[in-house]
């Protein structure tokens, strides 16, 4: 009973983590050039581990009731991918140093950080997935059962941006070709300001 239950958090929160997402990009860009890929890779999981105990201690009821909150994320987060894409498309623009490989100066930690805490605390559709979602889920199972669904479903999210972070450095050779990281910036823009325009012409529910 302990094992399947593990299972089906580690299922559930994998499905909705590993969805594509401004987070997941942020973190793929991160792993390709080698910047700081330890700290985004602790905080997008540190981050996913907090909001995912305080879903299953009942924490999410509270973001129901509480429409206004989600809707100034909607827009704030909206008004970040906006700029965020916009960068991304001038730098496809531009070519060159935006996405230089690894061996060129990269940006201050604090900046790479300040980004990341932005991609996901931002985004008002991580605390449906993980605070009300999973939480909700958790409320299946009885007991301290809902503890370990909700450790099932962190170990999730720990493995998937570990992967994502550090696998990233597998696709290093296809990327010293700079047409690669033009391509790639585009990439970014367009989906950046896609989920822009998502989070502008539909309510959260």
């Amino acid at each position: 009973m302990i094992l399947t239950t593990a299972l089906a958090g580690f299922a559930a929160s994998a499905g909705l983590i590993m969805a594509i997402g401004a987070q997941n990009a942020f973190v793929l860009r991160q792993g390709l050039q080698r910047s700081h890929v330890g700290l985004v890779v602790a905080i997008c999981a540190f981050s996913d581990l907090l909001l995912i105990l305080l879903g299953v201690a009942g924490i999410g009821a509270l973001v129901q009731h509480a429409p206004w909150l989600l809707e100034a994320l909607r827009f704030g987060g909206a008004a970040f991918l906006a700029v965020y894409g916009l960068m991304a498309a001038a730098r496809a623009w531009r070519g060159g140093g935006g996405l230089a490989p690894s061996g060129a100066s990269q940006p201050a930690w604090y900046k790479a950080a300040l980004a990341c805490l932005a991609f996901t605390f931002l985004n008002p559709h991580v605390y449906l997935d993980t605070m009300i979602l999973l939480g909700s889920l958790s409320t299946g199972y009885p007991g301290m059962l809902r503890w370990v669904f909700a450790t099932g479903a962190c170990a999730a999210s720990i493995a998937w941006f570990l992967t994502l972070g550090y696998g990233a450095q597998l696709l290093t050779p296809v990327f010293r070709n700079p047409t690669a990281w033009r391509i790639m910036d585009g990439s970014v823009a367009l989906f950046m300001l896609l989920l822009c325009v998502f989070l502008l012409v539909r309510p959260l529910h």
